[in-house]
Formats: C-alpha cells, sequence, structure tokens
C-alpha cells in the first residue's frame, strides 16, 4: 500500500464573521512557491462565502484576508458558494463552486485572469427536473439504477431540480475541447465541449439520452466508495495518465465515512478509466477529521505539486481545512500495479 502522510491542520475558523462556523474544502493553485488557496467559509446559519489565504511553500501561512473573495449575488446561489476548484488554462483561471439557494445545489463557474477580480459565468449544468432527468436516462437501459434513487422531497410547489455538484475542469484542452467533470450521484460523469456556449437545453437532453456514454466512474469498492463517489481535485497530467484524486462515500451504523481515492484516467481520452486504487487513499483517522460539524469526512479538493510530493488539501469533518502528502511517483506506479479492465 502507499505510504501516506497526514501534515495536520492548516487552516481553522477564525471569529470574523463571514468564517465563525467552519472552513473548508478549498481549491488550490500554485505558482512557483506559492500556493493559492481558495476555500469554503461558512458564517453561523450555514451561509458560505469563498475566502482567500496565501502559503509559502506548500504549509505555512503568508497572507490570509479578512474579506471573502466571492460571495453569494445571484438568486441560484443565495444560500452560498460552496465547494470551489481551480485550474489555469492558457491564461484564465476557472474557479468553479456549487451554487445552493437552500434547495437545489448545482454547478457553477466563475474566471478571472489575476485571481483577484472573478467574473461569474453562471451555472454550467442544467437546471433540470429528477423526472424529465430520470426519463432521459432511463431511456438507454444501460444506466446504473442507482442514478434513479436520489431523488429528494419537498413541497411540489417549489423549484426543485437535480442536484448536479462537483464541477472540475481539466487544466487545458484536450482534443480542442473544453473538459469538465461533474456528478450525478452515484458516479462521476463528464462533459466535452469545444465553447461553454454549447451547453444549450438541446444538449443537455442529448446528453442524458445518451447517459451511458459520459459516465467516467460508478462506485466499485464496497469498503470505501459503496454509496457513492464524487470528484475531489483537479486532474494532474502525467506521463501515465491525468491522476484523480476523488472522494468516495460508504454507509455504516455511525453515518457515511468519506474517504480520499485515487484513479487514473487516459490522456486522449479522458472518459477512459485506466486504473483505480482497491482501497482509499487515505481515511477519516484522527480526532479532527472524525468529529465536528459533519462526522467522518476526508474531502479532496486541491493539489500542489513539489518536486515529487503531492500535497492534498482536504476539508476534514466539514469543520478544517487539513493536509496529506504523498509521492507522486509511488502513486502511480501503485496505480498501475492496479489497472482497470478494458470493458469499453
Amino acid at each position: 500500500m502507499i505510504t501516506v502522510k497526514k501534515e495536520g491542520i492548516i487552516l481553522t475558523k477564525t471569529e470574523l464573521g463571514f468564517e465563525d462556523e467552519a472552513v473548508l474544502n478549498p481549491a488550490v493553485i500554485k505558482e512557483g512557491n506559492t500556493v493559492h488557496i481558495f476555500y469554503r467559509a461558512v458564517r453561523t446559519g450555514n451561509y458560505s462565502s469563498i475566502g482567500y489565504c496565501e502559503l509559502d511553500g506548500p504549509l505555512t501561512i503568508k497572507e490570509r484576508r479578512n474579506t471573502p473573495v466571492l460571495v453569494p449575488h445571484f438568486e441560484y446561489e443565495s444560500q452560498g458558494v460552496e465547494d470551489p476548484r481551480i485550474v489555469k488554462i492558457n491564461d484564465l483561471h476557472y474557479m468553479t463552486y456549487t451554487a445552493y439557494d437552500g434547495i437545489n445545489a448545482l454547478g457553477a463557474l466563475a474566471t478571472s485572469h489575476d485571481l483577484e477580480h472573478f467574473e461569474r459565468n453562471g451555472l454550467v449544468v442544467p437546471q433540470i427536473p429528477y423526472d424529465r432527468f430520470k426519463f432521459l436516462a432511463e431511456c438507454s437501459g444501460e444506466v446504473n439504477p442507482k442514478y434513479f434513487r436520489q431523488v429528494r422531497h419537498f413541497k411540489p410547489e417549489e423549484n426543485i431540480f437535480l442536484w448536479d455538484k462537483n464541477v472540475i475542469f481539466f487544466p487545458r484542452r484536450i482534443n480542442g475541447k473544453l473538459f469538465f467533470l461533474h456528478r450525478i450521484r452515484p458516479g462521476i460523469q463528464i462533459v466535452g465541449v469545444y465553447e461553454l456556449s454549447d451547453l444549450t437545453d438541446l444538449f443537455w437532453e442529448d446528453y442524458f439520452l445518451n447517459m451511458h456514454l459520459h459516465i467516467v466512474m460508478d462506485p466499485v469498492h464496497e469498503e470505501f466508495e459503496a454509496s457513492y463517489i464524487g470528484g475531489g481535485c483537479p486532474p494532474i497530467e502525467t506521463e501515465e495518465g491525468w491522476l484523480l484524486i476523488y472522494h468516495g462515500v460508504h454507509d455504516t451504523p455511525e453515518g457515511y465515512v468519506y474517504s480520499a481515492c485515487a484513479a487514473l484516467l487516459d490522456l486522449h481520452n479522458p472518459q477512459k478509466e485506466v486504473a483505480r486504487l482497491p482501497y482509499a487513499l487515505f481515511e477519516p483517522e484522527y480526532e479532527w477529521e472524525v468529529h465536528g460539524v459533519v462526522d467522518n469526512v476526508v474531502f479532496p479538493t486541491g493539489t500542489a505539486l513539489f518536486d515529487d510530493t503531492l500535497y492534498i488539501y482536504y476539508g476534514a469533518a466539514d469543520k478544517y481545512i487539513g493536509c496529506a502528502s504523498v509521492s507522486l511517483s509511488e502513486l502511480i506506479e501503485e496505480l498501475l500495479l492496479n489497472k482497470t479492465p478494458d470493458e469499453k
């Protein structure tokens, strides 16, 4: 098994009004020796904004701002902007996040040239009622039945859409296309378009009619991802494929347990899984990972590579931001020992 070192807690909540309840689930991007962290900051009442912290090297705090960099602005994000991820494609930074209005949780996008000023690009996933999604996705007869067990019940008059979270862009175009992962339980799906303007209602109708063709990974291992999986950190390009650090969830008598997991996707066809670890990369083990706002959670959302050491930043028990480190080369080597049978 691969050796993972827990580096400990990086950030905790403060007494500031926008982050007096918790800090968690950071977007991370490295420039030289600087690590930029855009984290989910939660204030009392479970309203989320995005705060900022700068690290000197992988672990040392250099600057932490006392106001958020992104706050709820539109109705679709009125309850919070949550769980950001960030990549740089050419000269533009793509920050995705979950927009939450108190009922619906949907993937949204903001872009920036300088990491100071962000322009909102709106939702990048569809506002589709669950029943419509179910009707379309069932047409092929090739979709895991678990996709149709995630209905959430509210008052009939409310606008309720299929939850579509964990939108994560690949850090470059592949075959001329922008690709991003997203998550409709229980698996991880992928979208590839030449321009974001291609994401029309007609695009999504066809996408869901052929849902089975867009599923990258479904849960496989009972021990740590039996309930569902979801994207974690932005994919990392290696010679052997795109390294994906994702989260796996399994149900226990004490509730859900969230673990960090690892897989490889094909470098030229990221819809194809190349390898997957048969065990969790790391799990909740310390008090600050086991007990918090939500117990038993390690939720990886960003990485920074220093030489051969990959630092993985994660939300711990929905209360803190922690960090773990692992040898990148050893992780790739371990993954290649666990290649996925070619079924596609």
